[in-house]
């Protein structure tokens, strides 16, 4: 699955990084809490989040996330905007809830990804 299909099944927006939408994607990982996403390190992974502050930013650089969709109708700030653009992550949005996007992403067939190591 492609980032544009994600956000397209999803019903959201993007913020910034439409032109990067051809990214591929095989896992997912949906969290509030950035600690439980450094325990889930996979590849090609998509972040959906309601949390939206420069942490998420920071933590997807860090894990090599390329793209991070905020859920229940969130938007980022300008600094994370910013953020976002100058490490090339992609940021979208829905206005639906985080078990609602989970669901249609697995029902869409995202249910894979390979485990890495840190």
């Amino acid at each position: 699955m492609t980032v544009d299909e994600a956000v397209t099944l999803l019903e959201g927006q993007f913020f910034i990084g439409e032109e990067l939408g051809g990214l591929e994607i095989s896992s997912a990982c949906g969290a509030d809490l950035m600690s439980d996403v450094m325990a889930f390190v996979k590849d090609k992974v998509l972040l959906l989040t309601g949390l939206v502050n420069p942490q998420v930013i920071r933590t997807a650089e860090l894990l090599d996330i390329h793209a991070v969709i905020f859920v229940r109708g969130k938007i980022p700030g300008r600094d994370m905007i910013e953020m976002a653009q100058e490490a090339d992550i992609i940021l979208a949005g829905t206005k639906l809830p985080m078990f609602i996007s989970c669901g249609k992403l697995y029902e869409a067939g995202l249910r894979t990804g390979g485990t890495r190591t840190i």
